[in-house]
């Protein structure tokens, strides 16, 4: 395929690096729904997993590499035969599968977690893409820790696996540790040194530890980079990677500027980032760009009053060209079914009718709850229904008593095998009730880490989200929960972080599933 020299390839990397986040693990449902979001948003590549680090994550890869179509699916491998192999079982069934494979070339890597001599490592590298450009014709190869990787011996390294068949070659800065300027530089040196550089495709993966992935990914680009992997939000391992949304949004904006394009539809970033914020339990922080609460708020009079003359005073993006609707006040309880399924399509979501009816109808129950609905009350009613983590256990009833000196709480709880447990419970605060109830019905026992409460919308009566961390045999498990009653939003979180758990185990259980390589190993490219 003959690529476009002023089109910037978008390669997503949520399902893989962005899942290894503490926290941020995601089902397989789940997984499937993010990628086809990421296809919607016209993402080229969508690196699905590390298929040889666990059978689920296996199960994921082949999912994806089977239902999601339009963009090249990837799975990462190390440069042996046996990942090599599982990852092309895995991706196989796709109709644009890729081979992504890498080893370390830095110097304190080579010494410090490889043991290995320069030559082994070209040695190893040639025989990693070899063996993957046997199996498919689409093979990427990462010198991981390249930029800081002697440049000699990373142009020795590119050169050799640019004649052993990569057809792309991916540039990470593992750690976060470079500038942009020393990126540019880098990108150049190769660029000038390294033989049949312009046979294949130059990626570019940086992470944020100093603040500057999104920056260096785009000097990376200045200096001829024609592909940038990056997730959606940033998240990722630390201090995450570059964000998706903002380094597409810098090209277009500055198009004039960079001279290069991409294929995503802007208007799908605000719904894919809520989408993927929601199924994490990642919040978008206010002040985010592109994506967040204040990203085109504006406050002060001086920048009111601009911005009444003109938005571009204050403004260098329409909120519209990031799929962020400027309505506030959108519905209420007289609105019809037709005004629904509009509202629910402008906000970006897709949803079939049968689920569209079903939401209506918790819509109009919402609506005899609250004066006024937003658009903040929509996307949370879409984004619960697409959770993904339904499970045995459902909150039928509860009620809340609280005084000065502490609280009860009266839940009962259904479970699918048609058992209806009530239980009550004493603590000094409701929420803590509420899990100490929940706990003892269900029979489980977890260790709750974080507790954050925040608004869906406005107003005195709006819906409140509460998001839960809880760890459990040594894994994290995050849930979430929305009511305009914040103590029934907290049981909802918990019992999803419940019904996560049960599907952990039942999985394990019916796998026999044990993790069969160390996930850093592919945690920092």
């Amino acid at each position: 395929m003959v690529h476009d020299p002023n089109r910037v390839l978008i390669f997503d990397t949520t399902l893989r690096d962005g899942e290894q986040a503490p926290g941020c693990s995601m089902t397989q449902s789940e997984k499937l729904r993010v990628a086809k979001a990421l296809a919607e948003l016209g993402v080229d590549v969508i690196e699905a997993g590390f298929p040889i680090a666990s059978r689920g994550d296996w199960e994921s890869v082949n999912l994806i590499a089977k239902e999601v179509q339009g963009p090249i699916i990837a799975g990462l491998a190390r440069c042996n035969r046996e990942d090599i192999e599982r990852a092309w079982e895995a991706l196989k069934d796709s109709p644009r599968p890729r081979i992504h494979v890498f080893l370390a070339t830095s110097a304190i890597h080579r010494q410090y977690k490889l043991n290995m001599a320069k030559d082994e490592i070209l040695r190893t590298a040639v025989e990693g893409v070899k063996i993957a450009r046997s199996l498919c014709d689409d093979v990427e190869f990462s010198p991981e820790d390249a930029s800081r990787t002697e440049l000699e011996f990373l142009a020795e390294v590119v050169e050799a696996v640019v004649e052993a068949g990569a057809t792309t070659v991916n540039i990470p800065d593992t750690v976060g540790y470079t500038v942009p300027a020393e990126f540019y530089e880098l990108f150049t040196y190769l660029k000038k040194n390294v033989r049949g550089i312009d046979k294949v495709v130059l990626s570019v993966h940086c992470h944020d530890d100093l603040g500057m992935a999104v920056a260096n990914s785009l000097a990376a680009v200045s200096a001829g980079a024609r592909q940038i992997e990056c997730t959606i939000n940033g998240i990722g391992e630390r201090a995450g990677n570059c964000s998706l949304e903002e380094v597409a949004m810098a090209l277009k904006t500055r198009e004039s500027f960079f001279g290069v394009h991409t294929g995503i539809n802007t208007t799908r970033l605000y719904p894919t980032c809520r989408l993927v914020s929601q199924i994490t339990g990642m919040p978008i922080p206010r002040n985010k760009a592109i994506v967040g609460e204040n990203a085109f708020a504006h406050e002060s009079g001086i920048h009111q009053h601009g911005m009444l003359r003109h938005h571009s005073t204050y403004e260098i993006m329409r909120p519209e060209d990031v799929g962020l609707s400027r309505t506030n006040l959108v519905l209420g309880k007289h609105s019809g079914r037709h005004a629904f399924r509009q509202r629910v399509k402008e906000l970006g979501f897709e949803v079939e009718e049968a689920e569209l009816n079903r939401l209506f109808e918790e819509f109009k129950a919402l609506a005899d709850k609250k004066k006024e609905l937003f658009d903040g009350d929509i996307e949370a009613l879409v984004l619960r229904a697409a959770s993904g983590a339904e499970g045995p256990w459902k909150l039928a009833d509860l009620s809340v008593e609280t005084s000065a000196t502490g609280a009860a709480v009266t839940l009962r709880l259904q479970h699918s095998d048609g058992r209806v447990i009530e239980q009550r419970m004493s603590a000094a605060g409701p929420v803590d009730a509420v899990v100490k109830a929940i706990d003892a019905a269900t029979g489980n026992s977890v260790q709750v880490r974080k507790f954050e409460v925040h608004s869906v919308s406005v107003g005195e009566d709006a819906q409140g989200e509460a998001l839960l961390t809880v760890e459990h045999n040594g894994r994290s498990y995050r849930g979430s929960g929305v009511s305009t009653n914040i103590i029934e939003a907290a049981a909802r979180a918990y019992l999803e972080v419940i019904n996560r758990i049960e599907a952990t185990r039942a999985t394990a259980e019916r796998n026999g599933e044990r993790r069969n390589v160390d996930r850093s190993a592919a945690s920092a490219i």
